[in-house]
């Protein structure tokens, strides 16, 4: 699935190759955001041109508009768009985030309001996997819970106990045929509860792992002190 091709020996800095059901990454990779099914401004032929070899959508802004129903009738996210490259789905964790005001995370989930019109909606792992199941991305994201900065050591806690649980869950639902599932690490800016956090979701047979919880607020500098460790870690799972 993941083939590495060179490690520097200075930084650990690794460029490698990621087989996807619609093709091959190379990594490092510049995804473009095409939150709705769409990278504003720029049609497939543009990002093809731009030689973009992934897409980034999103599990909760799909969800609402144009719905599950639609995206299904077309046949998948990839028929819907038109894009015959990978595409890996956000879980919708950093919208929940987003919409912290309107939210309340309760153990095996997430209830909160719609930006669009208010209505009542929930997420948690069982629903968001099976939304992305829908959509047949390539890689679908597990759902975490994003604490906001600054956050206090016991909130932080707490979301990086709910993104292992929450993570072990994602991993037992049924997925579409060749998707990958990458779990996330947590942990804010708590050099401890980021470790506590690697250590317990990279034990969960993952096909990749990602570094959460970062651009939520934090001062630049703390993000990258904190960023940059970790992603050596990670790289090296």
């Amino acid at each position: 699935m993941f083939e590495l091709l060179q490690t520097d020996s200075a930084t650990s800095a690794r460029r490698g190759r990621l087989q996807t059901a619609h093709g091959i990454v190379e990594t490092p990779i510049f995804m473009p955001v095409g939150t709705r099914a769409t990278v504003k401004t720029l049609d497939g032929a543009d990002l093809k041109a731009l030689q973009s070899q992934i897409i980034l959508g999103n599990t909760y802004h799909l969800n609402l508009r144009p719905g599950m129903e639609t995206i299904r009738a077309a046949g998948g996210l990839h028929a819907f768009m038109g894009w015959d490259l990978p595409i890996l789905t956000d879980s919708g964790g950093f919208q929940v985030f987003s919409l912290a005001k309107m939210a309340k995370i309760q153990e095996d989930g997430v209830a909160f309001q719609s930006h669009i019109d208010g209505a009542p909606l929930f997420l948690g792992p069982r629903e968001v996997m099976a939304i992305q199941r829908d959509l047949a991305s390539d890689i679908a994201m597990v759902f975490d819970d994003c604490p906001p900065y600054p956050a206090d050591r016991d909130q932080v806690l707490g979301a990086v106990e709910r993104t292992a649980r929450w993570a072990r869950e994602c991993r037992d639902q049924p997925r579409a045929e060749g998707q990958l599932v990458f779990g996330i690490v947590q942990g804010g800016c708590y050099e401890d509860l980021r470790e506590q956090s690697a250590r317990e979701i990279t034990a969960i047979d993952f096909d990749g792992y990602a570094i959460g919880g970062l651009s939520v607020g934090e001062p630049e500098p703390e993000m990258l002190l904190l960023a940059g460790p970790w992603l050596l870690a990670l790289s090296r799972s």
